[in-house]
């Protein structure tokens, strides 16, 4: 099930660590190839030759060890996995990641790795509710790193809640279901846009909005992360590029039509993320326009507009997915905007919501499908958001299948 997998397991120090070693077991004999860094405190509950042993691979616990290869051994060891995984993950190492420290061997390696990264928390229900833990755990989920949340229970100090590391057959659960996920959109195609447009009035002025692009460039990653070959079309932001896509640059809406006809038949989905202008200027001037007495008057056109043009053309195979971002009436006008477009189904939010929206690294969304049918969601981190609006589409994917 996990043939040909490498699986790099950080181990902290915590009275869990016992259980890591069932982990471990478990994953071995779904054929996964595990890489065991231990911190110098979890080699205190157990011997990192109890883990050497259940991997069949030596145990990294000492950035300045014994040299056992030439590679740059935190390099090395980040390079080579396919998913990272932290269990037991103490409040200090989930900390040290938050605030980019990297002081030992593995929060260096986890700072120095590609993969998808899963903590699996387990400490004192006084530490887990901990507001500043909580607000390190909400950064990371931003960041796209995964949890596997603690069980309830009576923990070894004896007090009972939350903080126990999940039980070992479901966190290997949520390992096969990563994998699973990563091959879900194998084969398709997706283009997405992201970010607003802009267009000019003269060589220094413009006018955009507030789209920041943190949406779009969230959905690209997840699809990109679920095996989807993904085609990025992004007007002006400040958001880092992601790997592993084709990243289109436009400025106008013009251009990122032109961007998304170029991609159109060739693709299976279309993720309309972005917030185009619908009007541009009817004239441009060479000139720098001056300041005069009185008002100045400028007249717009209307720009075409993407989603409702692609929508009138989508084949029976073809997804399209929508987003409104309304100030009034969401619910409404994001339903008649689903309609009027032809979209399979519409992620509508309010922009007038305190932090959520536009700039906001959180989204508070409602999916509203074809048929009408609403499914509110609570505020979440937008590489969250991202998950639950591709979720749904893997539904749509599969029941076109049948």
């Amino acid at each position: 099930m996990l043939n040909g997998k490498t699986i790099v397991m950080g181990v902290t120090g915590g009275i869990a660590v016992y259980k890591a070693v069932d982990v471990v077991s478990r994953l071995k004999k779904l054929g996964a190839d595990i890489k065991v860094i231990m911190t110098e405190s979890a080699t205190e509950f157990v011997m990192p030759l109890t883990f050497e042993t259940m991997s069949q691979n030596y145990v990294v616990s000492d950035m300045f060890g014994e040299i056992k290869s030439w590679d740059v051994e935190h390099i090395s060891l980040a390079k080579s996995a396919d998913l990272f995984l932290v269990a037991p993950a103490t409040a200090n190492i989930i900390g040290k990641v938050a605030n980019g420290i990297a002081d030992d061997m593995l929060s260096t390696t986890i700072m120095a790795t590609k993969a998808k990264v899963l903590f699996a928390p387990a400490m004192n229900t006084n530490m887990y509710q901990n507001p500043l833990f909580k607000e390190n755990v909400d950064k990371l989920k931003i960041m796209g790193y995964g949890f596997i949340a603690p069980a309830s229970g009576r923990l070894a100090c004896g007090d009972l809640g939350e903080g126990k590391l999940e039980d070992p057959e479901k966190i290997v659960e949520a390992v096969v279901d990563h994998f699973k996920k990563s091959e879900e959109l194998s084969g398709k195609k997706v283009v997405v846009t992201a970010g607003p447009t802009l267009e000019r009035l003269d060589p220094v002025r413009y006018i955009s909005n507030n789209s920041s692009g943190k949406m779009g460039y969230r959905l690209a990653e997840r699809a990109r992360d679920r095996g989807a070959e993904v085609v990025l079309v992004s007007g002006p932001t400040h958001v880092e590029r992601p790997d592993g896509v084709k990243f289109v640059q436009v400025e106008t809406t013009e251009e990122m039509f032109r961007a998304v006809e170029a991609e159109y038949g060739s693709d299976d989905i279309l993720i309309k993320a972005a917030a185009p202008l619908d009007y541009r200027p009817s004239s441009y001037s060479e000139n720098k326009i001056k300041k005069s007495e009185g008002k100045l008057k400028l007249e717009f056109e209307r720009n075409v507009d993407i989603a409702k043009h692609f929508g009138e053309k989508k084949s029976r195979n073809q997804i399209l997915i929508g987003f409104a971002a309304e100030s009034e009436n969401l619910i409404e006008n994001a339903k008649r905007k689903l309609e009027q477009k032809n979209m399979d189904f519409i992620v509508a939010n309010d922009i007038t919501a305190e932090d959520s929206g536009f700039k906001s690294d959180r989204n508070k969304a409602f999916i509203i499908s074809s048929d009408s049918t609403v499914e509110e969601l609570p505020k979440m981190s937008k590489s969250e958001l991202s998950d639950r609006i591709l979720d749904k589409l893997i539904e749509i994917l599969d029941r076109k299948a049948r």
